[in-house]
């Protein structure tokens, strides 16, 4: 049974260059920088995927942040859907210079995936469904 009082709003990332990173947001995937401010004492950008939002923070003075080390517990991944042929899409990203960690690869018999690399050790699955 759902629950219609919740949706989902957006992701949180910690960036240790949180203006490059939303760049390369924006630039390889297509994102739209929203806009960005300094909330807390660090700076903050808002990338919008139309309406799906990566909010994407530096470090708060005084804060600990360690770089990722590999698989950890919490949030693996997250995922985008493709809506055009996603071997076409991997392509172009590849043009761009996008690191892959799972080259496409059929998932199911309707899903196809991959998965890349972003910036600060964040893994995105990329998903199209058949």
């Amino acid at each position: 049974m759902g629950n219609a009082n919740i949706s989902f709003d957006h992701v949180h990332l910690i960036s240790e260059d949180p203006h490059a990173a939303a760049g390369w947001y924006a630039d390889k995937l297509g994102g739209e920088i929203e806009r960005s401010g300094e909330v807390r004492g660090a700076p903050q950008i808002y990338v919008n995927f139309e309406g799906a939002v990566i909010i994407i923070r530096g470090k708060r003075t005084g804060e600990q942040v360690d770089k990722k080390g590999g698989l950890e517990w919490g949030t693996d991944h997250f995922g985008f859907r493709v809506s055009e042929d996603l071997d076409g899409f991997c392509s172009r990203l590849r043009q761009k210079g996008v690191r892959f960690t799972l080259e496409p690869t059929d998932f199911t018999p309707t899903i196809r995936i991959a998965f890349i690399e972003a910036p600060d050790g964040v893994s995105i699955e990329l998903v199209q469904r058949r």
